[in-house]
Formats: C-alpha cells, structure tokens, sequence
C-alpha cells in the first residue's frame, strides 16, 4: 500500500514560547511589562465605541464585500492618505488582515493550480510562511538588503515561475524599515505574480510620507490595511484589501461562499474610525514619545538602537555578551543561550519586560530582539528604571 501522506501538526504558536520570560519578568514589583506582541493598550476614539451599539445592523446578514459606507470610508482614507482615487469594485473588507494573509496562498491556489510557491521577506510577521502551510504550498523566503528593501534579484527564476504571489510588507514588522513598493510592483507585472503589500502600519511613518503600492497603478497589486494599530480597534477585527479589481472580485466572491463577513456593528464602527484622523495624529506622537524613551533606556545600559522608519517596534542587535547580568541561571535553564534570548531573558529579569527574540521572525532574524512600544509611557519609564538601577549595581552583587 502507498504511504499515507503525514497529518500538518500546528507548530507552537511563536508568542506561547514566551511564557518562561514572562514568569521572570512577573517576579519584580510592579509585574511584567509586556513589550512583545504588538496589541494596542490606548482607546480608540469614543464616537467608534459608540458605533458598535447604535449601528441597528444586528439583526440582518452583513454585506460579505462591506457596506457602502464602510467601503466608502476605506476609499476617502486612501485618497486623503496616499492621494490616489480607488473605486468602489476595487475595494472589499476582511475580518481583521491576520484572516486575510493565512488565507490568500488557499485562494489564489483555487484560481491558479499550476502555482504552489509564496515568496514573502525573510524577516516578516510569520503568518505569511504560516499561510503558505495551511495551503499546501512552498513558503520561500526573500532576502532583504541592508536597508530593510527585499532584494529581488536574488529571487531564483524557478521560484517565480512557480510563484501564487509575493508578499511585502512597509513599514516592516518587525525591522521597521521602508520597502521600495514601485520596484515590487513592476517585479510582479514582469513576471505575472501578484504582489500583496502589508501595509497596516502605514499611518506610523516617520521616515518622510505614508507610501502604498496603489501609487504604482492597480494592476496586479493589493494593499491591506487595517483599522487595528491605526485606530487602536484590534479587538474589532476588521480591515480591507484594495487595488486590482478582478483580485478584489475573485476574493470577495470566494470568501461570500465561504461566509467570510464582517459583522455589521463592526463595519459601521470601522467607517467611523477611518472617516476620522485626529485621533491618529494623537496616537502618531504617542508611539513616537514612547519609541524615544524606550531607545534611550536601551541607550543608557549600553545597547546601540536605531528609531525605525516606520512602525512601532524597536528592533535591537542583541549584544554578544551579557549586559546586566542576572539572567544566565534563567536562560541556561531553558537550555538558550543564543544571544538574542539572553538578552531577552535580562531585560526580562532585570527590566521585567517581556520582549521579542527576532528568530520568531524567520531564521534571519536571529540575533535581534523586537520590542513593542505598546504599553503606557509610565510602563516604560518603569522598565527604563529598573534597568538603570540594574546597570548602576556593582557587578558583584549581581
């Protein structure tokens, strides 16, 4: 009899592999300060509250594309945004992006069978990989140049061919660099790949303006966004894809069968954040306050950090030594003695925050440490404290 094929075992979720760190960190007064996942801890604005009880769409079906007002909204932002007009048929919503991105390699597999390869960055939030497993297909990583860029031309010819699509993501999670969207955009059309472009942190650019790969024509392009970092509304759920019109159909078309909809509370509450930007201005100069404070308390013990050009994580080279001390017993017990966890395992016993290891971001990432601005600045000065009174001890006594 044939070998029967092996049943897909979920790997452990990357966060769950935290929950050493949090333990040490939980042990100093004051608790953990959790800088690991990116989840936003500010409200969003009142009037989107409000939305979610006075929408009166609860009884009925919602639109599985989105309602004209919410697909509205979407539009106007893009335009007020990025400057470009986008029609109604070349935008549709989807239940949070996380959703959309493990879902994409199954879909666009349905339409092309030939195809059975995801490219994605090399270092990147991971479920782009995870979306290629649950497919079936081949997830290969794209290097990235020194600037944070994916370096395309290293992209094996066989890969492309095979190719359902290529992810980019700008600002990146977790390097916070800009990618060059223009170039991923013709790289596609060249090769007839669909580019899918993350752009969910587009809002928290500080490097010049806010980029989209729209700005470089439709075709054969999606954007995906979010109102969950820009409007503080991750527990909503709810984002949209837009751009290429029979991508956008062929999506939205699939994903009504499959009863994939936005429920409709939601999608008025969604309108409402994004017909509003005061409220993202606020929330710019709060990640940018706690983005300095956080690099200056690495700064002080001695670890060099750079403001990234966009998002809100800090991505840290993990020193090759032991900055604080007081983590070996921890980490050796772990049986990870890599750099970058080390030096997690210090900041959380000597910071008590609990941050990132890069390699949950791809093997590439390895040697860095990624560090969520998203808990209060009062949270943050806590940590910058601790580490300080940390660095000041005398060696000895650590």
């Amino acid at each position: 009899m044939p070998d029967r094929p092996e049943a897909f075992v979920p790997p452990t979720y990357p966060y769950d592999r935290l929950a050493p760190l949090s333990a040490v960190a939980a042990r100093l007064p004051g608790g953990a300060v959790d800088l690991s996942v990116g989840t936003p801890c500010d409200a969003p604005p009142p009037a989107v509250v409000e939305a979610l009880g006075s929408s009166g769409a609860e009884r009925g079906y919602p639109s599985g594309t989105g309602s004209a007002r919410l697909l509205d909204a979407a539009r106007a932002w893009i335009g007020r945004r990025f400057s470009v007009d986008v029609e109604r048929r070349e935008v549709a919503a989807c239940i949070g992006t996380k959703e959309l991105v493990a879902g994409v390699p199954h879909w666009l597999r349905l339409r092309d069978p030939s195809r059975d390869t995801v490219l994605y960055p090399s270092v990147s939030y991971p479920t782009y990989a995870m979306g290629a497993a649950l497919a079936g297909c081949r997830a290969v990583p794209v290097p990235q140049r020194a600037d944070g860029a994916l370096d395309l031309g290293s992209v094996d010819p066989d890969d492309a061919t095979r190719a359902l699509c290529l992810w980019v993501n700008s600002p990146s999670n977790p390097t916070g660099a800009l990618d060059d969207l223009g170039a991923a955009a013709r790289w596609g059309r060249s090769r007839g790949v669909p580019v899918l472009s993350d752009e969910c942190y587009a809002e928290f650019t500080w490097d010049g303006r806010a980029r989209t790969i729209l700005e470089h024509g439709m075709d054969g392009v999606l954007a995906v966004h979010s109102v969950s970092k820009r409007s503080n509304c991750a527990g909503l759920r709810v984002g949209f894809y837009a751009g290429d019109a029979g991508l956008v159909a062929y999506f939205a078309e699939l994903r009504r069968h499959a009863g994939f909809m936005v429920p409709g509370p939601v999608q008025l509450a969604a309108a409402v954040a994004l017909e509003d930007d005061a409220h993202v201005v606020a929330q710019r100069e709060r990640y940018r306050t706690r983005l300095e404070r956080c690099a200056a308390a690495l700064r002080a013990i001695g670890v060099p950090v750079d403001l990234p050009s966009g998002g809100f994580y800090l991505w840290v080279r993990a020193p090759l030594e032991e900055t604080l001390g007081g983590a070996g017993d921890a980490a050796g017990a772990a049986g990870d003695l890599a750099p970058a966890w080390r030096f997690s395992w210090e900041l959380a016993a000597r910071g008590g925050a609990l941050v990132s290891p890069g390699e949950l971001y791809g093997e590439d990432g390895a040697g860095h440490v990624r560090i969520a601005v998203v808990q209060p600045l009062e949270r943050i000065e806590l940590v910058a404290g601790r580490l300080a009174a940390a660095r000041a001890e005398p060696a000895g006594s650590r």
